[in-house]
């Protein structure tokens, strides 16, 4: 054998062993992007939190009331009750005989709510519960309002304790914007769920179940959906009130919580615009018209008039019906865009028979599962001394 012969034999060798390092490289780079990638996903998924996370981080909102409440722990409660994207727009005074509701208008939403109706019957939802939760714990009261400044008085003494199913059913309340499972309900139910709306003075109720009125209603919903979701400051409004994830929603302990409707968890970053890109108003049209479709009913809330203390009244109203509805282990969920786009309120008015009154409130009902809960600030930061 030559030199020649034994250096290209060498020179193979080293060729060869030149590309098995190559190859040794492409897969620890290939590793070492492999672990990045995973280390990226795991950061993600880490600020996202997780569903357990978040029930651990609400539970204590939804304890059971003290038998000898402060009044720290009335307000929590009187924080449970709905309220407009969950915005939480109230704030509590505390005094020795009395609980005042103020509202909030830094956490108003002006272009679903110009006049802030649904601030007002935020104040009143949150009243019902105070107002079931004192007497319940022998302190009961009565609910007035002070036009000065929109302020909701909350006025009690001590005196013999009221329980009552509707109480008993506040920490299970919830608004669940889901598919139900399409049952009906009897005559007697729906007797019980009026009787709950009718000790609020000035507060009408009108119920349908039948399912030509109710595809009406849908209609309705529908044409008011397509209307909003055409209106680039709606949109970006009610974006800025999504929490898109556990961590994002424990942060911030407001807004609507979007896993809640069946979405999944998404990153701060994603969210926004993924809602751009899948959240349409024809996708958003057809989940509405499979939620009504499986839902027992429609309950359509009309105050006496169109002024602030009315809507109080109405909120007292249509919280007593979801608590009851929850007493007989019914869900609930609102359907307001027919009162939120005003070209639409005097034929929803005419459908329910009340031909040149503002509907107020509009509520679909039934059976159907839980969903999670949504967060609430805590009760000591809305408390103003």
């Amino acid at each position: 054998m030559s030199w020649h012969s034994r250096q290209g034999r060498r020179t193979k060798s080293r060729a060869g062993k030149g590309l098995l390092l190559n190859r040794r490289q492409m897969l620890v780079g290939a590793g070492a992007t492999v672990a990045v990638a995973g280390a990226t996903a795991y950061a993600t998924l880490s600020a996202m939190g997780s569903p357990s996370d978040y029930a651990e981080g609400i539970a204590s909102l939804r304890a059971p009331l003290a038998h000898t409440p402060s009044g720290l722990d009335l307000v929590r409660y009187a924080t449970l009750a709905p309220n407009g994207h969950n915005t939480q727009p109230w704030r509590f005074r505390l005094g020795a005989k009395r609980i005042e509701i103020l509202p909030d208008f830094s956490r108003r939403t002006p272009v679903v709510d110009p006049d802030d109706h649904h601030l007002f019957v935020s104040l009143g939802c949150a009243a019902e519960n105070l107002s079931l939760a004192s007497a319940a714990r022998g302190a009961p009261g009565v609910v007035g309002f002070d036009p000065r400044g929109g302020v909701v008085r909350f006025d009690f003494e001590r005196a013999a304790a009221i329980p009552s199913a509707m109480f008993d059913a506040i920490g299970r309340r919830q608004s669940t914007r889901g598919v139900y499972d399409g049952r009906g309900v009897d005559t007697a139910t729906l007797t019980m769920l009026a009787k709950a709306v009718a000790t609020v003075p000035g507060v009408g109720l009108v119920l349908m179940t039948d399912r030509t009125q109710i595809d009406r209603l849908r209609d309705l919903v529908l044409a008011g959906n397509d209307a909003q979701m055409a209106d680039d400051a709606f949109v970006r409004e009610l974006k800025s009130w999504l929490r898109f994830n556990p961590q994002q929603a424990l942060r911030t302990r407001d807004g609507l919580y979007s896993v809640a409707s069946g979405n999944p968890a998404l990153p701060d970053w994603l969210g926004p615009p993924a809602f751009d890109w899948f959240s349409t108003a024809q996708s958003q049209n057809e989940q509405y018209a499979r939620q009504i479709r499986s839902s027992a009913g429609i309950a359509v809330f009309v105050g006496a008039g169109a002024h602030p203390e009315h809507w109080v009244r109405v909120g007292q109203a249509c919280q007593r019906f979801a608590l009851q509805a929850t007493a007989l282990g019914m869900k609930h969920a609102f359907l307001n865009q027919p009162v939120e786009v005003p070209r639409l309120r005097p034929e929803l008015a005419s459908l329910v028979g009340l031909p040149g009154r503002r509907p107020d409130i509009v509520i679909r009902f039934g059976y159907g599962p839980a969903t999670p809960w949504s967060a609430r600030r805590r009760a000591e930061s809305v408390i103003i001394t």
